[in-house]
């Protein structure tokens, strides 16, 4: 079981995490508006900030749906969602693994010398 500081429960607030504010569907709307109104705009991030403040978001969290987006989709280098989760998995399962591993040395340990200390001198 983790234990979180508060430090580490605000941050996950701040960050949305725990609260999710807005929906997939929003979000994708959003990122696909960008993408299909940016050459109205002098930039992407003048596309961004302007799409942001008529979905009430800011800039930043627009800015990184895109960005995620256009990883996911293959415009932009970086490890996609789906691989960033499949890497999550794997390497909660790797911790689950060691930890049984050390669980199991140590019991293997401890009975071999309970064996020992039982044998006649």
């Amino acid at each position: 079981m983790q234990h979180y500081t508060v430090h580490h429960f605000l941050h996950q607030l701040l960050t949305r995490r725990l609260i999710q504010r807005y929906s997939p569907e929003v979000r994708d709307r959003a990122v696909r508006m960008v993408f299909d109104h940016a050459s109205e705009y002098g930039s992407q991030w003048e596309a961004i900030r302007s799409i942001a403040s008529k979905i009430g978001c800011t800039g930043e969290t627009l800015r990184t749906w895109v960005r995620k987006s256009e990883v996911d989709t293959g415009r932009r280098a970086g490890v996609p969602t789906e691989e960033r989760v499949r890497i999550k998995e794997l390497e909660r399962e790797n911790r689950e693994l060691r930890q049984t591993n050390e669980i199991l040395r140590k019991a293997s340990a401890f009975f071999a010398q309970a064996e020992l200390d039982r044998r006649p001198r």
